[in-house]
């Protein structure tokens, strides 16, 4: 049986990835195994939320977590493991 993940895991796993050093968006799609556009919304949303910043090196965008982020990540990770939904 196949285990969809919720919209918050899908949350989690991003930020973990940037913060895992996975800067650049081909390499965080790969890592979370999202396609291209929903990778793209859930980004933009972090953005607006402050929990990452993008940085432009050449043509290429880097992302990198905040502070903000990492704290979000420390805490929600404890929780979803102290609840463990399936």
């Amino acid at each position: 049986m196949t285990y969809k993940r919720s919209k918050l895991e899908l949350y989690l796993e991003v930020l973990d990835a940037i913060d895992k050093g996975t800067g650049k968006p081909t390499r965080i799609m790969y890592r979370t195994n999202l396609s291209w556009k929903p990778l793209m919304k859930i980004l933009e949303s972090l953005q607006d939320q402050s929990l990452i910043k993008s940085e432009k090196k050449g043509s290429s965008t880097i992302y990198r977590i905040t502070d903000k982020g990492k704290n979000v990540l420390e805490y929600l990770g404890r929780a979803l493991k102290l609840i463990e939904i399936k």
